[in-house]
């Protein structure tokens, strides 16, 4: 049994074999049958925890659901997982701390699945990868800008570039910058030869500073032919994303987050075969 918590924690050639598993999901339909999948999860998530529900559910498994501040108690963690370990057969973790889900790994003999934390998201991550994969075959050779401040999704998109091995750069003002990126503090130079547009939303105390990074249709014109617009939901109109941008060939955003169903239950199936 395999734990999912950070992409660098598997080869390339691993996470493509999920990839393949999403390719052919028709002959994994009855692979939770008499299986419970636990879950932890704020009553603010809607994409992932929508897809991860239905995906067990089309597996044919049993879902039961917890907010994760009930892994807050004073019970220590260690033992609620080792009452868990008697049950479930894998756990869906949404919590803030990665370090919680490091526990919950080093307690448990089933898979845990990072949700998303406050360092990264790499459901996502391999959702948006998969979805690139359909319809430009030689994704890792893009070049790949991240618009936002140093949080989980920017440093989500530097562990997806180091797991896979594509290269990416970051826009945003000097002091908002994340570790190791090559970064840029305007938008019209950062724009130029770059493939795959990913953005965040913006914290409202750093709108000000990010208001000459906003993409726009006329921003994207001056990327790369054919380049894609990615951001991350919940994106803001008006914000980072200007509202003329939305309705135009670039933008993906609706279209690739569809992956995410059959992407998590791939990972469900490679964690609890591997």
């Amino acid at each position: 049994m395999t734990s999912f918590i950070r992409l660098t924690d598997f080869s390339k050639e691993e996470l493509f074999e999920i990839f393949k598993i999403a390719d052919s999901m028709e002959q994994y339909s009855s692979f939770l049958v008499g299986k419970t999948i636990v879950m932890f999860f704020p009553a603010s998530s809607i994409r992932t925890r929508v897809t991860f529900e239905k995906g067990i559910s089309l597996l044919g498994g049993q879902v039961i659901l917890f907010d994760p501040t009930v892994l807050d108690k004073k019970e220590d963690v260690r033992d609620v997982c080792g009452y868990l370990n008697n049950w479930a057969d894998a756990v869906v973790v949404r919590y803030k701390d990665i370090h919680m889900l490091e526990k919950m790994n080093n307690a448990m003999d089933i898979p845990v699945i990072n949700a998303l934390t406050d360092d990264n998201h790499p459901c996502e991550m391999m959702s948006d990868l998969y979805a690139l994969s359909k319809i430009r075959p030689e994704f890792m050779h893009d070049e790949y800008l991240f618009v936002g401040a140093d949080g989980n999704i920017g440093r989500a998109w530097k562990e997806a570039s180091k797991a896979f091995g594509f290269s990416l750069a970051q826009c945003c003002p000097d002091n908002y910058r994340i570790d190791g990126l090559p970064q840029f503090s305007k938008i019209e130079e950062a724009i130029i030869g770059k493939d795959i547009v990913c953005t965040d939303s913006i914290p409202a105390e750093a709108r000000k500073d990010f208001k000459l990074c906003q993409i726009t249709k006329e921003i994207m014109s001056l990327a790369n032919c054919n380049a894609l617009l990615n951001p991350c939901p919940p994106f803001y109109r008006g914000e980072e994303l200007s509202e003329d941008v939305i309705n135009t060939e670039y933008f993906v955003g609706y279209k690739f987050k569809k992956s995410l169903l059959e992407v998590q239950q791939a990972i469900i199936i490679y964690c609890m075969t591997h």
